[in-house]
């Protein structure tokens, strides 16, 4: 691959010194969590979009507000319900009695930040509508095509607990999402903190960047080199998710399909935007090691005998990456 000019370095460590300001002031707010923090500033700079797994409770609502705050743009929440419908989340058109005609509204998904709360409790119809947004960062509403802000990502959740009343993602919605974030407990100390600041009272996060720095920094992270071997470093992990048996002997016949092309997009996006956020001119291979787990597992179609074999994707993943010697 051609290398791109060399950034700049001053402009480079005044962006990740900026981005890094920003976690912090987050950081104020939210305990723990440092994953979730992690995949979401690097979402807004790759331009992925996240699925946060976890119970309730874990400050998935809390998180997407504060970042909103921090960074300067607009947030909404949808609570997706059984009964909702596409209108409801991209916005209708509405008749004006009075002028003899219709207008548009737009949903609450025309926003810079958009939580999805249990997304899967939605029908086929809904999810499709947020697919095309998240594909095409537009919405359609009646016959006219709608524009979404800049940046736009969608961080959707669901309850690992419960499956009553859900439906199941379709491949080609998850498939859509950078990262898949399995959310954890807290830690007692950290649980402990969460109470300290909910008696002496928790201090509101301050204003640091603004829309315009988040696109100047998206800029930069296409920016950043992409060595040739760690492009099919990337490339070759991909691919053993497609023939994993052959790689991994107990993997045989556990698979029905690996990722595809988007997986290998989002893994060196994902390992761009993060060599941006260490200060780094180039991807290196332990990027791709760190997000592997987060940007490929969501993507692998497990057989039916996966389950009976204890396997989930992640572990499938996890087997995958050993074996692969990025860790090494």
């Amino acid at each position: 691959m051609t290398e791109p000019e060399r950034l700049d370095a001053t402009a480079l460590d005044l962006a990740a010194g900026r981005l890094h300001d920003a976690r912090r002031e987050v950081e104020k707010v939210i305990v723990g969590q440092r994953d979730l923090l992690d995949r979401v500033l690097l979402g807004i700079l790759a331009g992925g979009h996240l699925l946060i797994e976890g119970v309730p409770g874990l400050a998935k609502t809390r998180t997407v507000r504060c970042f909103a705050e921090v960074l300067g743009g607009s947030w909404q929440r949808v609570q997706f319900t059984p009964d909702l419908v596409p209108a409801d989340l991209v916005g209708t058109r509405v008749w004006l009695p009075s002028e003899g005609r219709f207008t548009r509204e737009i949903g609450p998904v025309s926003a810079n930040f958009v939580l999805a709360d249990e997304i899967n409790r939605a029908p086929a119809k809904v999810q499709s509508a947020l697919l095309q947004a998240m594909e095409e960062q537009q919405v359609t509403i009646g016959r006219e095509t709608v524009a979404l802000p800049e940046p736009f990502l969608v961080l959707a959740t669901q309850n690992p607990l419960e499956s009553e009343g859900t439906y199941p993602l379709p491949e080609a919605q998850t498939d859509r999402f950078m990262f898949r974030v399995v959310l954890e407990y807290p830690s007692p100390a950290e649980e402990l903190e969460i109470i300290r600041r909910q008696l002496v009272g928790v201090s509101s996060p301050s204003r640091v960047l603004d829309v315009d720095f988040l696109l100047e920094a998206r800029a930069l992270v296409r920016r950043v080199y992409l060595p040739k071997d760690v492009a099919a470093a990337a490339v070759e992990l991909v691919g053993m998710t497609r023939d994993a048996g052959n790689h991994v002997k107990e993997l045989d016949g556990m698979l029905d399909a690996g990722a595809g092309v988007r997986g290998s997009l989002a893994l060196t996006a994902a390992a761009q935007a993060r060599a941006l956020l260490e200060g780094r001119h180039e991807v290196n291979r332990g990027d791709l090691a760190d997000l592997a787990l987060d940007t490929l597992a969501h993507r692998l179609n497990l057989s039916y005998r996966a389950p009976v074999e204890g396997l989930t994707q992640r572990r499938v993943m996890q087997l995958l990456l050993e074996r692969s010697g990025l860790l090494g």
